[in-house]
């Protein structure tokens, strides 16, 4: 009897602690433990880093958070300006090398283009180590006056981009027998984000996607790691899809709003990329609860979800609770 209040014991101490570390946690449980025990982003001291969206947000965050680390870098987006400020940053934070970061400019849903630009990093580096699928936009409108091309044109950049994208990548890894496809996916992966349901639906596709992938290239050794952030402040507004086709948000985000500083995330997501987590979730509170809550009681966040309003439920996503 005593052993079994002891267990008993040990349960309910083992579930107040995570309690207590999701409520002061910007990150999911075994995230915060692998920053305290886990490999530092310094072990990826030498890898070939390939990152998509690099010119600006989480991606050129990223960038400087792996150029500290030692890393070899291509960096990847449209504004080719904008890329070559941000290799300059990172040769100054970082002990980088000109020859060490390759400046590639890439339109993700230029899908002709994608296997020419593997090609020119794969004679550049002679390897790529890992593959960052962090290129993307957000929208915001309401589900029933999107247009079918907005959809349209969500699942092409967010989704076909990267599929396309990976797809030209992996083999290589698979010959190598060594590699890591990451993905920053959103928690509106995990959750239902109202307001923008066509975003919502395509980083909902890159966790199914890439869960049936991680299965079939455990044996071939290539990693599949997907990053869900929450609210973290970054231009993604600015240049949201809206609910008319070819048209941006030109929103900006408000300073005073609760958002997670851009470079915690990015070293939060450099700590899950050096320790081969399979996903991860990084935002603040009560982002962060409401996301353990939708795992474990799905059935009660959407009936919660609902009885809050949206109102209420945009203000939690936008970091103004």
């Amino acid at each position: 009897m005593d052993l079994l209040y002891l267990l008993v014991g040990l349960v309910v101490l083992f579930h107040l602690l995570a309690v207590v570390m999701i409520l002061r946690g910007d990150a999911d449980i075994l995230l915060q433990i692998k920053t305290k025990f886990g490999k530092s982003v310094k072990s990826l001291a030498g890898q070939v880093v390939w990152i998509t969206g690099a010119s600006s947000g989480i991606g050129e965050e990223l960038a400087y958070e792996l150029a500290r680390a030692g890393c070899r870098l291509v960096l990847s987006a449209r504004r080719t300006k904008e890329l070559e400020r941000v290799k300059k940053e990172c040769m100054l934070r970082g002990s980088v090398k000109d020859e060490d970061i390759l400046i590639l400019t890439l339109d993700c849903i230029d899908f002709d283009s994608h296997k020419s630009a593997v090609d020119k990093v794969l004679a550049h580096f002679k390897k790529i180590d890992v593959l960052v699928n962090n290129a993307g936009r957000s929208q915001r409108a309401e589900w029933v006056k999107t247009g079918l091309q907005v959809d349209r044109d969500v699942l092409e950049l967010n989704v076909l981009g990267v599929l396309s994208l990976t797809k030209l990548v992996l083999p290589h890894m698979a010959d190598r027998r060594s590699g890591h496809i990451v993905n920053v996916s959103s928690i509106a992966g995990k959750l239902g984000a109202p307001l923008s349901g066509s975003y919502t639906g395509a980083k909902h596709a890159i966790q199914g996607w890439f869960d049936s992938l991680r299965v079939e290239m455990f044996d071939k050794n290539v990693s599949v790691t997907n990053i869900c952030p929450g609210p973290v402040f970054s231009n993604i507004l600015a240049v949201a899809f809206t609910e008319n086709a070819g048209e941006e948000l030109k929103s900006q985000m408000n300073p005073k709003e609760t958002r997670m500083k851009t470079d915690r995330c990015a070293y939060l997501m450099g700590v899950a990329i050096a320790n081969n987590m399979w996903e991860v979730w990084i935002t603040n509170n009560p982002v962060l609860l409401f996301t353990y809550a939708n795992q474990y009681m799905p059935n009660v966040t959407k009936w919660l979800s609902c009885r809050m309003g949206l109102k209420t439920i945009q203000k939690i996503r936008e970091g103004q609770n």
